[in-house]
């Protein structure tokens, strides 16, 4: 079991944009083509946050930027690279240590062992794999941070919860709070139940609710 079989994310393709550096124009051209395609994508691409990815795409995506924008590896190389990589592995770019001389990658293969280069056979310099799973943690972390403008701000989009009102940068919507204070949850308690959340958020929440049912 690799050290990314325990992590269970789920990212947009706008966050994993923001994780590895590549456009939304290239991430949507190389599902299209088949040379990457997300893991929990929704078979219909059209629909809104149909490429849904996986955090070990995330990583594989990750390293694919490294080696072409690092190692100026060409796009029509990688694509022959990951056609002989898929043979030892579904999800080569994250499953496989990957080593790097001038512009060929290298790779361990599983059932020998051994060092070789998946088009030519040079041997290569390492690529930290698990400095880019620990840098991917790390960024993915910040990015589920909710900034601090986002305290205490109630907002709806239509792909949050059913369009519901949300506390900004969660998907906690004001009716649950309103529904644990009317339960009797102190405000503690209900903080126990969101970790994330801070009193100026179950206070704006309330006063949210309070507002709606008197405009009601």
């Amino acid at each position: 079991m690799t050290d990314t079989d325990n992590v269970i994310h789920a990212f947009t393709a706008d966050q994993v944009k923001e994780l590895t550096g590549l456009s939304n124009h290239q991430l949507r051209y190389w599902d299209n083509t088949g040379f990457f395609s997300p893991k929990l994508a929704h078979e219909i691409r059209r629909a809104p946050f149909s490429r849904i990815y996986s955090f070990r795409d995330v990583v594989g995506l990750r390293v694919i930027s490294i080696l072409r924008k690092s190692h100026q590896i060409p796009l029509q190389t990688l694509r022959k690279v990951a056609k002989e990589l898929k043979k030892h592995d579904s999800a080569p770019w994250s499953g496989l240590k990957l080593y790097v001389v001038g512009k060929e990658v290298h790779f361990r293969e599983p059932r020998t062992g051994q060092m070789r280069e998946a088009l030519s056979g040079q041997y290569v310099e390492k690529i930290l794999l698990q400095n880019i799973i620990d840098d991917v943690k790390e960024a993915s972390r910040k990015l589920m941070q909710r900034k601090p403008e986002q305290i205490g701000r109630i907002e709806r989009h239509r792909f949050v919860a059913h369009n519901a009102w949300t506390l900004a940068g969660t998907r906690v919507p004001t009716k649950a709070i309103r529904e644990f204070h009317d339960a009797g949850y102190s405000i503690k308690q209900i903080i126990a139940e969101y970790p994330n959340l801070t009193v100026r958020d179950i206070e704006a929440a309330l006063e949210h609710e309070e507002a709606l049912a008197e405009s009601a």
